[in-house]
């Protein structure tokens, strides 16, 4: 297959991507591709380059070199706010909500991608501005109840336990309706049953409305059960990329993790 082929048919392509800061690389000459409705993890020591990747897919770093393709369309220049208009949303390893809001106020303004009517429909409440809220509402609604929020729907963000607003952080990207939802140690600080809530929570995603998923997660144990691809960082460089049993046991992984005796 032609590498025009692979850029057409999967989710997101990655062609020959660098990105540095003064003489620090961070990523460097990466390709991938992640076909639709996969769940693909970013895993490596501290510091290999994960989050700068997403970074890069989302439009909050521009590379120096490479490509970023999503749906066969290159995306390397375009902005972040045009990139979650077409389909890309993420979450943050800190998390990034309005504190003083509700859950289902934080919820609501992630919809405004979707909203189209205009200052005046808007302030009288009444016609097209009217429908639409009943429609950004329900698709709040079914969020909520998917990620079993509704004990706290209309509690203030900033008063409820870590936990907690790390689901809203994922309901807040879920708003925008993704095609490619990019988590960023979505599992960091949790407990074990919080971490197994959110693993829950992201398959349910997935199967459902077979949204594209890259995870970036500490947690070996998450990452061999739930994903279907593994991409091994390391100061930047790929050094493996494969299914999570096939990673297992890599002995390149195994080096980066727990160094080289010799």
């Amino acid at each position: 297959m032609r590498l025009e082929d692979n850029v057409k048919e999967a989710k997101v392509s990655i062609r020959d991507l660098s990105l540095s800061f003064g003489g620090v690389v961070v990523v460097s000459n990466l390709s991938m591709d992640i076909p639709e409705g996969e769940l693909w993890a970013l895993i490596g020591p501290n510091g290999a380059g994960k989050t700068s990747l997403i970074n890069c897919i989302t439009g909050f770093y521009h590379p120096q070199k490479g490509n970023i393709f999503f749906e066969g369309r290159d995306i390397t220049r375009l902005n972040s706010v045009k990139r979650s208009k077409i389909g890309i949303a993420r979450t943050f390893q800190n998390i990034e909500l309005y504190n003083s809001l509700s859950v289902l106020d934080n919820l609501m303004a992630a919809r405004h991608n979707h909203m189209n009517y205009g200052a005046l429909s808007a302030g009288i409440y009444f016609g097209r501005a009217r429908r639409q809220e009943i429609e950004h509402r329900e698709k709040v609604e079914d969020i909520i109840e998917l990620l079993e929020l509704e004990h706290v729907r209309k509690s203030i963000v900033g008063s409820l336990a870590y936990g907690l607003r790390k689901r809203v952080d994922l309901g807040r990207a879920l708003a925008s309706e993704p095609t490619l939802l990019l988590l960023d140690e979505p599992m960091a600080g949790m407990n074990v049953e919080e971490k197994e809530d959110m693993a829950r929570f992201i398959l349910d995603v997935r199967e459902l409305w077979n949204t594209t998923i890259i995870i970036v997660e500490h947690d070996m144990g998450i990452v061999m059960d739930i994903s279907d691809w593994i991409c091994v960082l390391d100061f930047g460089l790929e050094i493996a990329k494969g299914k999570p049993e096939e990673i297992r046991h890599n002995e390149n992984v195994i080096k980066a993790y727990l160094g080289d005796e010799t």
